[in-house]
């Protein structure tokens, strides 16, 4: 009997993907545009965070948003009443996007005057980790109410992200949350990891995030 032919989808999937990322970062950082990869769980901020961060920076540079879901346009609508250039993306299903999904989403977008675009990932702690997407860098919010032990159950989320926002500090006292055996959990999976509590709601903590970010785009020019 002949030998089952065994391909491994997986694997082959992800090379094409990276390949793609690559081609993408690359393109991106000649026409010194940052592409930030924003990532977390439904429910943990994400469109308020970003609001907030477009009113802190909107009057520095040129910014645009790509918001991504499996369908709805309500995030969008809310970022389109700060006067950013937005874009929905809709996913047809799959809770994540990769590099060529993000691709096309730029290209509808449009890149040639922008300083700064920002990816709202799916709200997702498992699939969005797991593609590159092309971006310059990657953020993710972790919300108080969420638990400080979630870099132990979603471990690659944590390990990709180059800066994590802790969000809703401002209710952190009715939760059973310990931000420094956090920061410790992060570091087991990430020891370069950046941590910035915030509060979206209520500004705090937002300047050393927008900070960090001016820093990185100043790095792209």
């Amino acid at each position: 009997m002949d030998q089952v032919r065994i391909i491994e989808i997986k694997e082959g999937v992800f090379e094409q993907n990276n390949q793609k990322a690559q081609e993408l970062r690359d393109s991106l950082k000649q026409e010194k545009v940052f592409l930030l990869n924003l990532m977390s769980a439904p429910g943990s901020g994400k469109t308020t965070t970003l609001v907030q961060t477009i009113k802190g920076l909107q009057d520095e540079m040129k910014i645009g948003i790509m918001e991504a879901d499996i369908d709805s346009d309500v995030d969008a609508r809310t970022i389109q009443q700060t006067g950013a250039r937005v874009v929905q993306l809709h996913t047809g299903g799959m809770c994540h996007l990769d590099a060529e999904m993000t691709r096309q989403g730029i290209d509808a977008l449009g890149r040639e005057d922008l300083d700064l675009i920002v990816l709202e990932n799916v709200g997702n702690l498992v699939c969005p980790a797991e593609f590159d997407t092309g971006s310059t860098k990657n953020a993710m919010i972790l919300s108080v109410p969420e638990g400080d032990d979630k870099p132990l159950k979603y471990p690659l989320m944590f390990a990709v992200a180059d800066v994590v926002l802790v969000n809703k500090m401002d209710v952190a006292e009715h939760f059973d949350f310990d931000l420094e055996r956090f920061k410790d959990n992060v570091r087991l999976r990430n020891p370069e990891a950046i941590i910035l509590p915030i509060s979206a709601r209520t500004g705090e903590g937002m300047e050393p995030w927008l900070d960090w970010l001016r820093q990185q785009i100043e790095r792209q020019q």
